[in-house]
């Protein structure tokens, strides 16, 4: 991936406090906050959820939002929370190993800066560099934008208003900002012919520790994987024609029912322990794609101006640059939105775009089609334990070349 332009590479300094409402409490919001902050700027996030949310499907955490993490001073506590996984292993119905994958490769491409973890625990360790330090309305959302040659007067659910000088939208797929100001979101969502769901479950057995398990049937993938406190993650990822996401829970379940029951392995005691569990993530596999990020005092960070995918792999990270690089911008140009911005996008959009377009390949490998493309996965993933081959096969993925600024 090439290398950042070298006008984002100067240091970064600001002298104007801004005031800036963050919509999402997620990982860009509270990455954001916490360089604003920094700057000197008082940023306020408002959260949907009523209490800040933890655990969640596994991320792999890499690359340059490793990087930013690193500069945040939270990499130990990443690496705490974070899980060394050693195996990705595919099995076959009955339970037979197909291929196993050891992870030291990715490892070693990665130059060590790599952990899998909970994505809520990364944003709960993001989080807590700014907890009781940024002004944080959690049960509440962002139901209007009025910008102003001042500002943008907020209107918030709750009743209230407020007028900020900027207003950003980090709040993922859905993005609410991102309706209000650009327009509905069936203008900026391309669906990638996939649902996933991802469920955490206590006191499942069997356990692998360390080992990321997977089960495919054509169209298909269940994968498993333990963590820790006697809990386990499950997470289904199908393919399916676009049509509205239920938002009942009952209803989610039924449909996994559905895809699931008859895919063999342990589904059906999976799916089980899945009945009974409280909170359960199901969505579309979808990519947002925008002609622009920015306008006028709005702008868009993370899922909410480029998501990858979920299958993309490095959405987290790239969420985590991006603010970083907002921030920056903002310090940069000591406050003025109207350099600020366009620089923010010259600095990424090129990048997000090639990952968007290889998050798109990656939909064969969780979901492949048939029968005879199963046998080639698992081949390739037999050919991985040689070296030169999983450099070929998996490096450039791996790859980040983002050169961030300082």
């Amino acid at each position: 991936m090439k290398a950042l332009g070298s006008h984002c590479r100067a240091a970064y300094d600001a002298h104007v406090s801004l005031r800036i409402a963050i919509s999402g409490a997620g990982i860009a919001g509270p990455t954001l906050a916490h360089w604003l902050l920094r700057s000197g700027h008082v940023p306020t996030l408002v959260e949907r959820a009523p209490a800040f949310r933890t655990g969640g499907y596994v991320i792999d955490f890499w690359g340059a939002g490793y990087r930013v993490a690193r500069r945040m001073g939270i990499e130990r506590a990443v690496q705490e929370a974070g899980y060394l996984v050693h195996t990705l292993r595919a099995v076959g119905r009955e339970g037979e190993v197909l291929a196993e994958v050891g992870t030291e490769g990715f490892h070693e491409l990665a130059g060590g800066a790599f952990t899998s973890l909970p994505r809520g625990d990364l944003a709960a360790i993001v989080y807590d560099t700014i907890r009781d330090r940024v002004d944080t309305r959690f049960g509440d959302s962002i139901v209007g934008l009025d910008a102003h040659d001042a500002g943008v007067r907020v209107a918030f659910e709750r009743g209230d208003e407020r007028d900020f000088d900027l207003v950003i939208g980090a709040d993922g797929l859905h993005s609410n900002v991102r309706r209000l100001a650009f327009g509905p979101e069936r203008d900026f969502e391309h669906y990638l012919g996939c649902r996933v769901a991802a469920c955490v479950v206590e006191g499942y057995r069997p356990r692998d520790e360390l080992v990321y398990v997977t089960h495919n049937v054509p169209g298909k993938q269940v994968g498993r994987f333990a963590l820790r406190g006697d809990r386990t993650m499950f997470v289904f990822i199908f393919r399916a024609p676009r049509e509205p996401v239920p938002e009942d829970q009952a209803a989610q379940k039924a449909i996994l029912h559905r895809e699931f029951d008859d895919a063999g392995w342990e589904c059906p005691q999976i799916l089980a322990a899945v009945d009974d569990a409280q909170d359960l993530y199901f969505d579309a596999v979808s990519q947002i794609r925008m002609p622009r990020w920015t306008q006028g005092r709005i702008a868009l960070v993370g899922d909410a101006a480029a998501c990858v995918s979920l299958l993309a792999g490095e959405g987290t990270g790239l969420a985590m640059v991006e603010a970083y690089v907002l921030a920056g911008e903002l310090a940069r140009a000591h406050g003025d939105h109207r350099v600020a911005f366009p620089a923010y996008e010259a600095c990424l959009r090129a990048d997000l775009e090639r990952k968007q377009q290889s998050a798109t390949r990656y939909i064969s490998f969780f979901a492949t089609r048939t029968r005879w493309g199963l046998w080639l996965r698992t081949q390739a993933m037999r050919a991985m334990k040689f070296g030169p081959l999983f450099r070929a096969l998996v490096g450039r993925g791996l790859r980040d070349d983002i050169d961030l600024p300082d």
